[in-house]
Order: C-alpha cells, then sequence, then structure tokens
C-alpha cells in the first residue's frame, strides 16, 4: 500500500471508502433469477447475507424474528432496552421523541437502568420459540459476566460487538476478557468485532472466532471520528480483513473466518461494494432502523450514544421507508438504495456475471472517487 507524506514529519496510508469505489462488468452477465445470496456461517445457513445490527432502535425481540424468516439474522443487543426494562415501550417512545440537544442526557438516565440477567433468558427464550436463529451480542466489558446466562438461555451465535474489540487489551485496574481462553470454552460460534486492520483482524482470528466484524467509527449515528479523531475507510478496512482471513486459512491449515462488515452502509450501492472487495455478509444498522417494524420509530441511535462518561454518537433521524420485507427483498418504489436490498445485490451479481456471494468477492473493482 502506498504511503501519502501528511507532512515532513509523518506519512500515512491512503484508504478508501465504499464511495470511492466501483464495480465493473465482466464479459458476461446472468439472469438476476440464477443468482444465490445464501450465507452460511459454522452449522447456520441463512438465505440473506445480512444481520440486523444489536442496536435498540433496529432489534427488538419481534423484529428479530421477523428478520429471521425473512432469511437473515437479528442480532438483539443484550445490554440494550429489552434486558433493562420488563416492557421498554415507553422508554424507546421517549427516546423517538427527544431532539438532539436534550437526546444524550435523557438516553444516559433512561439505560443507567442495570441489566437484568432474568430478562436476558427470557428474550432470547422469546425468539427461540419463534424457530429462527437466536443470535444475542454483549459488549467485550460484559461478555464475561452475562455469558453463562446467554449460553443456557440457548442462543445460537454470540456476538461480542464494541466500537473496536482487541485480542491483547491491557488493563492495570481490572483482568481484560482473554478472548481466546473465553471463546474456546463457550460451546457455540462466536463473531467478534469491530476490527478495521489487517493485524488487528489477524489476532482476532486467532481467537478462535467464527467471524470477525469490520468497521470502526463509520456507522450513521456515530460520532467517532468527531470525538475520538478515529476512523476507518470502510472499502480499505474490509480488503485488509479479507487478506488476514486468507493469510489465516494457510496459517491454520484451511479454517475460514467470515468477514462481516458492520459500518457506512447506507445504501444497497454499498453492501454491494462491500461484498466486492471480501465480506461475506453485511451487519445493517441504519437502513433496518427505517422499517415501519423498526423499534425507534424513525428515529437511530447506537450504545455509543448513552456512554456514561465519553458519548461517541448521537441518535438520528432516519425516517421511514418501507416495511422489513420491501427493505430486504423488495419491491422497491424509489431509486435511492434504501428499499429492495437484495434485489439489488442480485442485479450487481448477475450484470457482473457471478452466480454466488463468495464468487462475487472475485469481481473486478476500480479506485473511481465520487463527488456529488
Amino acid at each position: 500500500m502506498s504511503e501519502i507524506e501528511i507532512g515532513r514529519g509523518k506519512r500515512g496510508n491512503r484508504a478508501w471508502a465504499f464511495d470511492d469505489i466501483a464495480i465493473v462488468p465482466s464479459r458476461r452477465t446472468r439472469d438476476p433469477k440464477d443468482v444465490s445470496t445464501t450465507w452460511k456461517i459454522d452449522a447456520y445457513e441463512f438465505g440473506l447475507p445480512v444481520l440486523g445490527a444489536p442496536m435498540d432502535s433496529v432489534v427488538s425481540p419481534e423484529t428479530a424474528v421477523a428478520i429471521g424468516r425473512l432469511g437473515g439474522l437479528g442480532v438483539l443487543d443484550l445490554e440494550g432496552l429489552w434486558t433493562r426494562y420488563e416492557d421498554p415501550t415507553k422508554q424507546l417512545a421517549q427516546i423517538a421523541g427527544l431532539s438532539g440537544a436534550e437526546a444524550t442526557l435523557r438516553m444516559q438516565q433512561i439505560y443507567s437502568e442495570p441489566i437484568k440477567a432474568e430478562l436476558i433468558r427470557d428474550r432470547i427464550a422469546q425468539i427461540r420459540a419463534a424457530g429462527v436463529t437466536v443470535a444475542g451480542a454483549l459488549s467485550p466489558q460484559r461478555a464475561a459476566e452475562f455469558s453463562d446466562t446467554v449460553i443456557k438461555a440457548g442462543v445460537d451465535l454470540f456476538v461480542i460487538r464494541g466500537t473496536t474489540v482487541s485480542a491483547e487489551h491491557v488493563s492495570k485496574d481490572h483482568e481484560p476478557l482473554n478472548l481466546k481462553k473465553f471463546i474456546y470454552e463457550l460451546d457455540v460460534p462466536v463473531i467478534v468485532g469491530g476490527a478495521a486492520t489487517y493485524t488487528a483482524a489477524l489476532h482476532l482470528m486467532r481467537t478462535g472466532a467464527a467471524g470477525v466484524l469490520v468497521g470502526f467509527g463509520g456507522g450513521a449515528a456515530s460520532t467517532t471520528r468527531k470525538v475520538l479523531g478515529i476512523h476507518a475507510p470502510m472499502a480499505t478496512a474490509v480488503a485488509d480483513v479479507a487478506g488476514a482471513r486468507r493469510d489465516y486459512m494457510d496459517e491454520s491449515g484451511g479454517r475460514y473466518v467470515h468477514v462481516i462488515a458492520d459500518g457506512g452502509l447506507g445504501t444497497s450501492g454499498d453492501i454491494v461494494k462491500a461484498i466486492s472487495v471480501g465480506a461475506d455478509a453485511v451487519m445493517l444498522g441504519s437502513v433496518l432502523a427505517r422499517a415501519e417494524e423498526a423499534p425507534g420509530k424513525g428515529s437511530h441511535w447506537g450504545q455509543e450514544a448513552f456512554h456514561a462518561e465519553l458519548p461517541r454518537g448521537h441518535k438520528v433521524d432516519v425516517g421511514t421507508s418501507g416495511s422489513l420485507e420491501q427493505i430486504l427483498l423488495g419491491p422497491s418504489s424509489s431509486a435511492d438504495g434504501t428499499t429492495n436490498l437484495m434485489g439489488a445485490l442480485r442485479r450487481a451479481m448477475a450484470t457482473t456475471g457471478y452466480s454466488d456471494v463468495k464468487e462475487f468477492q472475485r469481481v473486478d473493482v476500480v479506485v473511481a472517487p465520487y463527488h456529488a
């Protein structure tokens, strides 16, 4: 990767966002009906390479079931309102009605309610009773505390998700989570992240993770770039982590770790590009928060927005663009790339001649910065 001189005392690598790249058609095309969007991780197969992000504005127990029935995977935030309140309807409505100026402080107060292990158990049981694959997410700080509850409740896939997750966290104040030991002792596949560099991802793969989330500070509700000065342009980040996956396969004798793009995916075109540079699946937040069924009711926020000491996100108004089914599977009545996401993916794969998601990772791309 070429370096650019920032000044006489500092150089940096050039990185690309999804808007900076474009996919190039090949000599072959296909009928979109002949294209498969199936995705499989461990023993679980999905019709769509889509995970609903573990954010209270996106995934509730009900929407987790709905996403599962449509062919994707809804990941419930096990530190969210559904595990703090017996019925969080009032709190969700209150957050949706808050203005930007008052939202952060009030959300900090609402989320100060303790997490209850019995509610974690009940929410997982509710999703499991519907007959779909069950996935729940905890932060690295809470994973050890509640993992026994999560596993006993019958989760199928366990997600450890933070703004950034390291395999080598260092702390003088407490014993950090030993990811390698933790994942080894669990009896379910673990998806962990975010990671945004080759080295960070390679270390996470060596812990035994089944999948790595790629992204840092790129979501619609994130202000991490403004607050911490940290940001990872997603096209480069996904491609770097895909490179780590390739090298880890050689190192491990063929063990395949799934790469899941998480952030900066505002349109169907972004999803297409994420897969083109190496992602196996995508984790969607703001796009699914626009669903009529979404618990945020047109508002969107993440865990960073209510951090007790240093919020790094805010509540944003994303509006409503259709039902979950219309957003994921169509039909679409708009041309902005926010509905019929999988129809767009099928069309892009068919236009470039690829028959499945894995093949599509080999499509040609060019650097073509776009300026609206």
